[in-house]
């Protein structure tokens, strides 16, 4: 790649003037407030798949998109292309979508006194300088560890090195402009493991801002192998309730679904099941929830929202109690409430329980499950937002007296996601933190399993 001095084709203060350039230009063409947002952004991915080059790509691109208002109504215009004509044809079009479009009395820019003018550094820029070779010799190691690890791997997916970059630049009319470089980076591996006629995948990965954090690929290639091993030789299961617990990155993905159910779009519509759920009482009375935009070099970090609005860390959830949504200005103003700085969604977002020991590693939690079933993957979208109600196709491993007995396929997974959260039993010190959402395994007291 090139060098860090060059990794993007604008400085910071050249995306400043553009976005200065066409604030003006739009202000000329009528409209009454402008947002433009300036983006770019390149990377490398490379794929080994049995030792050999799979696949490389390269990718560089950049945007720009201008929102404009005149009066109460909206237009939106994009462009790929940063010269000058091309900029001057996506602002007239913007400024005519406008003009045709309907009046509404809760669009327009934030508010200016929540706009975060002097952001933070939070170190989220990492440039990883690699190069194709490197990278192949990268993913070799990863993938090398996975056929070494076990005899029954005997194909694979491959394993993948990725660096990306990217850089933006926000500005608003009434004073806003900031932006600021990022980089994210990744190792993966996908190994296949056969006994018998029985063949079976897992894969494990580590996505880092900084390529020094990432974990050694041998390490990320011998998880992944032990993984897709284990679940060699499956059975089913009949139909029982039973505890399950939910490995730390599925628990991830119960995280993402409260947050959805509190997104602002779902909360006006009225089409989730925890509308009107501020105050109450979501979880088990153990569970926390913190969001932490400001954590340095966290994947889900930021200073400001897609708005400019600033973002505050700040008790999602306290004591199982909802205290507060996930609120862009515009659902905020259909809600008769204020934008929580989450134009764009979430931002790093920690799951705790006050009942969590520093000694609660998956094994522990295995204890606490004593018999039931351990949940590794899930497929399939069977979540309902407007009742609650979930229904997975599921792989795991059945535990009995708090040790695996055997891996289970074919399944599903039943429950409704107002119970499933109130019945919380336990959350585990087996962090995962791969993306914008940090949780440790997380234990169920009671769920339908479906053979």
């Amino acid at each position: 790649m090139t060098s860090k001095a060059h990794l993007f084709p604008h400085t910071q203060d050249q995306l400043k003037e553009t976005a200065a350039d066409i604030l003006r230009c739009a202000a000329q063409r009528g409209a009454s407030s402008t947002a433009v947002e300036i983006s770019e952004g390149n990377g490398l991915s490379v794929t080994v798949r049995h030792g050999a080059l799979d696949t490389i790509e390269h990718n560089r691109d950049q945007a720009v998109g201008v929102t404009v208002w005149i009066g109460k109504q909206r237009g939106d215009a994009s462009t790929n292309d940063l010269s000058l004509p091309s900029i001057q044809q996506t602002v007239a079009a913007a400024v005519d979508f406008a003009r045709h479009a309907a009046k509404d009395a809760c669009t327009g820019l934030a508010d200016a006194h929540l706009l975060e003018h002097t952001p933070p550094s939070l170190d989220l820029f990492h440039p990883w300088l690699i190069d194709a070779e490197a990278a192949a010799e990268l993913a070799r190691r990863a993938e090398q560890a996975a056929f070494d690890t076990d005899a029954r791997i005997r194909n694979s997916e491959g394993a993948t090195v990725c660096a990306q970059h990217g850089q933006f630049v926000l500005a608003t009319n009434h004073g806003f402009l900031a932006g600021y470089p990022y980089s994210r980076h990744a190792v993966s591996c996908v190994p296949i493991a056969q006994q018998g006629r029985n063949m079976q995948r897992d894969s494990w990965s580590s996505s880092k801002r900084s390529a020094i954090e990432l974990a050694a690929p041998e390490a990320i290639g011998r998880y992944a192998a032990e993984r897709a091993a284990a679940r060699l030789q499956p059975r089913t299961l009949s139909t029982r309730m039973c505890p399950v617990l939910f490995e730390a990155p599925l628990a991830a993905g119960l995280l993402g679904a409260f947050v959805r159910a509190v997104s602002g779009g779902a909360l006006y519509r009225r089409i989730s099941f925890l509308v009107d759920s501020l105050g109450e009482r979501v979880f088990a009375p153990h569970i926390q929830i913190h969001e932490a935009p400001h954590q340095p070099r966290a994947m889900g970090a930021a200073p400001f929202d897609q708005e400019g609005v600033r973002a505050r860390a700040r008790e999602v959830v306290r004591n199982g109690v909802v205290q507060g949504y996930f609120l862009s200005t515009y659902s905020a103003r259909k809600l008769g409430m204020q934008t929580t700085g989450n134009a764009g969604g979430a931002h790093q977002l920690i799951l705790r329980s006050t009942r969590t020991r520093d000694e609660d590693d998956l094994r522990a939690m295995l204890k606490k499950l004593d018999t039931g079933l351990l949940l590794t993957e899930v497929m399939g979208q069977g979540v309902n937002y407007v009742t609650g109600d979930y229904s997975r196709g599921a792989v795991g491993f059945w535990v009995e007296r708090g040790e695996i007995q055997y891996p289970v396929e074919g399944i599903t997974v039943a429950g409704n996601l107002k119970q499933m959260f109130k019945n919380i039993v336990a959350v585990g010190a087996d962090v995962y933190a791969n993306g914008t959402k940090e949780t440790g395994s997380v234990l169920i007291e009671r769920m339908t399993v479906a053979g």
